[in-house]
């Protein structure tokens, strides 16, 4: 017999040499799919511990302008300022100057009728000399009596007590005569006058208008000021007031002469920084013969200081305020927050300087998140990467 197998017994081994192909086959496609599952829930995870650290703006603080110049906001006020109130009540019979109207001092303004005022004067002269009367009355017995003494016809008794009355009744007559002289002087104030010369600035009556009188009781009839010559008031930084001296020059600008300076001398320095604002109040004195400069204006007031060196700057945006006091986050050389106290050496609106706290190199985080505290990681956004994303929105075909 020969030796080949069967027919049954080949197919036998084929069946049997499939089934381990088919097994082989299914074990790849099982370890294949646990591998790319391995691969999905590490890519997801990788992904969300992404997504947890926050992405944020930062930018290195920029070097500010290295000008010996300190251009700072200041107010103009008048160099004398006198509100005019009415010293006696009554009525305003009449005003002699408007706004805008240059007066002298001593000059009438406006004159009131004090009807009350009138009638206790005279009130006031009829017990004046109702008083002198019985002055003249009393000294005239006082003289007779003081004559008879000689002839021992009355006691000295009799003579004291009528050189007395006539003392008492000259004591009245001088009490009346004060109150009549102080009614005329409160009659005198119905004449309001100017108390040097200058410009009226403001009126705030007209004829016919009810005052009462006082000061803080009654209103402001009138203001009158000195503007041949103005003060400007300006607060400087606490940096910066060790180089503001008094009689130092400086020039400002004011917005209705644009390109125009005006020169201005310091005059007078607080030597106090105030606590709430961290400057000094410096006051200068400019120039105003003119006319051109209106008190009560803005003024920019630039100062020409020496050995001033550039300062850092940063957007107000990147600014922190909290418990802790004025910070500023950055990031690290290892990805991690790291807070900073800072101090601001000068607001300029949209940005401020940094007098200390903050070296050039630092990574400032620009609007900072909530929450964020020192030591955690972050990310920070890369700005071609800003720019290729907005740059494929633009470029995204819009649907049809």
């Amino acid at each position: 017999m020969s030796d080949l197998p069967t027919p049954s017994a080949q197919t036998r081994q084929r069946v049997r040499t499939g089934g381990i192909v088919l097994g082989l086959i299914a074990l790849l496609v099982v370890v294949a799919g646990l591998v790319v599952r391995v691969v999905d829930a590490r890519q997801l995870r990788q992904w969300t511990d992404a997504q947890a650290v926050p992405t944020v703006n930062a930018a290195k603080p920029e070097q500010g302008d290295a000008s010996d110049n300190l251009s700072l906001p200041g107010r103009l006020e008048a160099y004398a300022r006198a509100p005019l109130y009415a010293r006696v009540s009554g009525y305003v019979k009449s005003w002699k100057a408007d706004i805008g109207a240059p007066v002298k001092s001593g000059q009438l303004i406006a004159e009131l009728e004090t009807p009350d005022v009138d009638q206790q004067l005279l009130q006031a002269r009829a017990d004046l000399a109702s008083a002198q009367a019985n002055a003249a009355l009393a000294k005239t017995t006082a003289d007779r009596w003081q004559s008879m003494l000689a002839s021992d016809s009355v006691s000295r008794q009799e003579v004291d007590e009528k050189s007395g009355d006539y003392a008492a009744k000259q004591a009245l007559v001088n009490a009346a005569k004060a109150n009549v002289d102080r009614l005329v002087a409160t009659k005198d104030f119905a004449r309001i006058v100017a108390p040097f010369d200058g410009v009226v600035t403001a009126r705030n009556t007209d004829v016919g208008a009810l005052i009462n009188a006082g000061a803080g009781v009654g209103p402001e009839l009138f203001e009158v000021s000195d503007t041949r010559r103005l003060r400007v008031y300006v607060q400087v930084p606490q940096s910066y007031a060790p180089n503001v001296r008094k009689g130092a020059s400086a020039t400002l600008s004011v917005p209705e002469h644009p390109g125009q300076t005006f020169p201005a001398r310091v005059e007078a320095i607080a030597q106090a920084v105030q606590a709430n604002s961290g400057s000094m109040l410096v006051q200068l004195l400019v120039d105003n013969t003119d006319g051109k400069l209106l008190p009560g204006g803005y003024a920019n007031v630039a100062f020409k200081l020496s050995g001033q060196a550039a300062a850092l700057r940063i957007p107000a945006s990147t600014l922190v305020f909290d418990q802790q006091g004025l910070r500023v986050a950055t990031v690290a050389a290892d990805g991690k927050v790291k807070f900073k106290q800072v101090t601001i050496l000068r607001d300029l609106g949209k940005s401020v300087e940094i007098g200390s706290g903050l070296d050039a190199g630092d990574k400032v985080i620009d609007s900072p998140p909530d929450g964020l505290d020192d030591g955690d990681a972050v990310q920070v956004a890369s700005k071609q990467a800003d720019e290729k994303q907005a740059g494929a929105k633009t470029d995204k075909p819009h649907a049809q």
